[in-house]
């Protein structure tokens, strides 16, 4: 782009309301005041701009540039020419729907950007405002709030680090359904200029976009999703607020605008160890957005007891790493073990000594040992007992939020839903005609879905076949070589780990994208049970992707192997059999590394793909740093926004890590504490400062993420019983105390067997419960036993507790249940006698306690 940015404008405004009004007086001085920033309004200075359409087009001149006739059906049109035709119907039909309308042009040297501002004018925002069923003022209340680590912190007299004051806290409000005709009795209803939220508004516009037709209906040539599509505009995007950076010349933190507050009090790094400022998200970006990092900052604030747990079981192997009589046997070189070869000795794989693991063994019992079983039970009630608080926090946010009812009553049919059904039908609830999309054609949709999902899941499977392959063919040579033979299965085992890691990425990518296709063609009526039909979809997928192989490690390999003479082979080569230090060892690694490795890798996605696509989309603009731009060219630079299934997927996948497969490594909610802190960081910056503003969305709870939360919380349970009854050394060495020396003397020799005569060149041993002819011991079955009864115990007296949790910790506390009555009866009286509302509403402020001394609902707040 030139040096000097030319503005020129092509036509008039598109249509002027006669009603508009001037800024209101800027009655709160010391407060930011939203009419100051020019750069958000049309030129008139009076109408808010509300949403940005964006496209463009080579440099030339309009005037000669040639318009397709629509009548003209004789000449093939051209791909420019169809998108022209386009965009005037979309833009005559937009204008039909009330919307104002300027354009701006900023012509480059390669290009001209065409800015299209709208606008929604008073009538247009209260027949929306009431078709989408916002809520409406009835009388502002103190917001007060408090949270649990404040409360013990100021017990005990210690100063509060995380708090903090965070200016222009938005209100409370006693609310009701918007209704035109009761417009009167509302609180504010005078202005016209600030009644609506700049989050309402754009709601208000993006509806319009979404459900104005720019071809034929019967096309689905319908909303500007498709526009975007099919590149006939570029972008489509509300407003920030102003820019984020602080002013260079003093200015009070209240005079700062809404963005500014979020980058200084939330976005920056300093900020890390400091409560969120939830209102002010939430209020900026919506309660969809609100609820995510109200989640994420509760999720990680319980990750803190956890971590330190399991910090401290890690430290308890660690320092008792010397009594390990099993690991001290091994090394001592008077031992001397011979061991069979891990593989086929005509291949020239060798016999090897025992006592060339000691250092693995060691290192394996930081991850193996009686600590790991409480660790264990203790995670599972950490699940459950987390899922349940939350419900009680959601309830509370969904309350104050006002949007506890919003997907039974308020929520809508999707736009691209309501525009390509084919029929009418009567709604159960409502008796209003609406949309409708038969079940019987949806039906063989959904099959074809399922379809898709199972050959992807075969797909990973055939994955995982191969990295296992790849894991037996790498430890051959590394076996017969004696410098790499004692680190073989280390070196094996990291490397298959990083190049599944790798095929896993991969694969989620494809994965998402067809998802996503195959969700929109099932046509699910809103935009809840579409996100949560394209989560269960992706999960599943997921599930079987990221934990496949920790599964196999941790519940199959090794099972299979045979013993020597008998060895069970797949595609011509032996089953894999786990190292010395046993399996779980070797699962801690895999867990390790991929989940580690995946959350470095988002990290350092997060960080620099953001800056990657602004510098390449900025060198597509032609943009100069020196160049003074307006609002909405500051906005188009920035990158799309692309929601919040990413960072709930990353978050839910961490959690199965940490609660499935947590008796193998307890360090897992340590890494993953730490990497919360820093995602946290990552996606405010990312929301505040790298993207475009998002359409506030409402929502009154994570949806379906927390149902798959609570079914991963139910299968740690089991998958922790089995790991420590099958895959963990616990109750082979309890069995060994029991029966023959309480301080696991000998207990090496015992668990290797000799090698049938004559099935090898030499005598050898390898780890197993036989006899010299091959055959199960007797401690083998008693092993079996004790392993069964423990599984089944394990997960009664779990699950009974967890179920008690469930019961003693109600899903709404009692003091909201109150305030929910109370506020209903309110909303019923609100629009027949608005003046006994007032009287009762200023009575409630005056009495702070009832009658039982019960302080008045207090919003908590969460660390971080």
């Amino acid at each position: 782009m030139a040096e000097t940015a030319e503005y020129r404008r092509l036509g008039d405004t598109l249509m002027i309301s006669s009603d508009d009004e001037g800024p209101a007086p800027h009655d709160n001085v010391g407060k930011y005041d939203p009419t100051l920033d020019k750069g958000s309004y049309f030129r008139d200075g009076k109408r808010k701009i509300d949403f940005v359409l964006v496209y463009e087009d080579k440099v030339e001149k309009p005037e000669k540039k040639k318009t397709a006739d629509p009548a003209d059906k004789k000449r093939k049109l051209s791909e420019d020419e169809r998108k022209e035709i386009w965009r005037q119907k979309f833009l005559k039909n937009l204008k039909k729907a009330g919307l104002d309308m300027e354009e701006e042009v900023v012509q480059g040297e390669k290009k001209m950007i065409f800015y299209i501002k709208l606008s929604a004018p008073w009538d247009v925002l209260c027949v929306y405002a009431e078709d989408l069923s916002m809520r409406a003022p009835l009388q502002a209340h103190p917001n007060p709030s408090s949270n649990w680590s404040g409360k013990i912190l100021e017990t005990l007299r210690i100063p509060n680090i995380m708090d903090q004051e965070v200016p222009n806290t938005p209100l409370d409000y006693y609310t009701c359904t918007f209704k035109r005709s009761k417009l009167d009795r509302f609180l504010g209803n005078e202005n016209h200029d600030t009644y609506f939220s700049s989050t309402q508004r754009s709601r208000v516009v993006w509806e319009i976009l979404s459900t104005s037709a720019y071809g034929k209906r019967k096309r689905a040539e319908i909303g500007i999703e498709r526009l975007l599509e099919e590149g006939v505009y570029e972008a489509a995007f509300p407003l920030h607020d102003g820019p984020y950076e602080k002013p260079k010349h003093y200015v009070s933190d209240e005079c700062l605008n809404p963005r500014q507050i979020l980058q200084e009090y939330w976005a920056r790094w300093g900020k890390w160890y400091k409560y969120q400022p939830l209102d002010h998200i939430r209020d900026y970006f919506g309660e969809k957005i609100g609820i995510y990092f109200a989640w994420l900052g509760f999720y990680t604030a319980w990750l803190l007891p956890s971590s330190i747990v399991g910090l401290l079981v890690f430290m308890y192997g660690l320092f008792s790493m010397g009594a390990n009589t099993p690991a001290n046997e091994l090394c001592d070189p008077s031992n001397d073990f011979m061991m069979c070869p891990r593989c086929d000795e005509h291949i020239g794989c060798q016999y090897w000594n025992l006592s060339d693991v000691c250092l693995y063994t060691k290192i394996g019992y930081l991850f193996d040992h009686p600590g790991t079983v409480f660790y264990a039970v203790f995670m599972s009630f950490w699940a459950v007992t987390f899922l349940e608080y939350w419900k009680r926090k959601n309830a509370s946010l969904a309350h104050h939020w006002d949007c506890l009812e919003f997907e039974e009553e308020e929520e809508r049919p999707r736009p691209q839903y309501t525009v390509l059904c084919p029929t009418y039908e009567k709604n159960p609830i409502t008796g209003i005609k609406e949309p409708y999309f038969p079940e019987r054609d949806r039906l063989p949709r959904i099959i074809s879905g399922a379809a898709a999902i199972i050959i992807m899941i075969v797909l990973v499977l055939i994955f995982i076949i191969a990295v296992i392959m790849y894991r037996v063919l790498v430890s051959i040579p590394l076996f017969q070589s004696k410098a790499f033979r004692p680190r073989a299965e280390m070196i094996a085992s990291m490397t298959s780990a990083v190049v599944n890691l790798i095929l896993i990425m991969v694969l989620s990518k494809v994965y998402e994208k067809l998802a996503y296709k195959l969700t929109q063609w099932e046509m699910h009526r809103t935009q809840t049970e579409f996100e949560d039909q394209l989560t269960f979809k992706v999960f599943i997928f997921q599930f079987v992707n990221f934990y496949s192989s920790i599964f196999y490690i941790g519940f199959f390999k090794g099972r299979f192997v045979g013993y020597p003479g008998h060895y069970n082979t797949l595609f011509g080569l032996r089953n894999e059999e786990c190292n010395q230090a046993g399996c779980l060892v070797e699962l801690a690694q895999q867990l390790g590394v991929i989940m580690i490795g995946k959350q470095v890798i988002n990290n350092a996605q997060e960080i620099l793909v953001p800056k990657l696509k602004a510098w390449l989309h900025q060198r597509k603009l032609g943009s100069g740093k020196n160049v003074e731009k307006a609002r909405w060219e500051e906005d188009y630079e920035l990158i799309e926004n692309e929601g919040l299934f990413q960072e709930y997927l990353e978050m839910v996948l961490q959690f199965g890590f940490i609660t499935i497969f947590v008796a193998a490594f307890p360090l897992a909610p340590l890494f993953a504490l730490m990497n919360n802190w820093i995602e946290i960081r990552l996606d405010a910056q990312k929301f505040v400062t790298e993207t475009r503003r998002p359409v506030a969305e409402r929502a009154q709870d994570i949806g379906v993420w927390f149902s798959i939360l609570d079914g991963l919380a139910q299968l740690a349970v089991i998958s922790n019983a089995f790991l420590i009854a099958f895959t963990s050394e616990f109750l082979p060495r309890l069995l060994y105390k029991y029966q023959y020396n309480w301080d696991l003397t000998g207990y090496t020799n015992f668990t290797l067997a000799f090698s049938p005569n004559g099935t090898m060149r030499h005598e050898c041993r390898y780890r197993d419960f036989r006899d010299k002819d091959g055959k199960y011991t007797m401690f083998f079955w008693h092993l079996i036993a004790i392993r069964l009864a423990f599984v089944i115990v394990f997960e009664h007296v779990v699950f009974g507790i967890c179920r008690l949790i469930d019961v003693l910790v109600p899903d709404v506390p009692e003091v909201l249940e109150l305030k929910i009555k109370r506020e209903r009866y309110l909303a019923k009286q609100a629009l027949a006698d608005t003046d006994a509302i007032m009287v009762l509403a200023r009575r409630d402020e005056e009495e702070p306690e009832d009658k039982n001394g019960q302080d008045t609902l207090q919003v908590p707040q969460d660390p971080v």
